[in-house]
């Protein structure tokens, strides 16, 4: 059996975003069951920081 298969578990979400479901169409189209705006707003509340921190072991961006 493959894994799309066996397991049908839903993730644990934060309770906020309870039965929030995501996915992307054949036209490579986000369709979201909620409202952008209430997901942008729930985004800016609970994140640390809205830019990705370096790695501790340090990278190099490409020139």
């Amino acid at each position: 059996m493959s894994d799309k298969d066996g397991n049908k578990d839903k993730p644990k979400v934060h309770k906020n975003l309870d039965g929030f479901n995501i996915k992307i169409n054949s036209f490579g189209e986000i369709e979201s069951n909620l409202n952008t705006d209430k997901l942008n707003a729930f985004l800016d509340e609970n994140m640390e920081g809205k830019e990705v921190e370096d790695p501790e072991d340090g990278w190099q961006e490409e020139e």
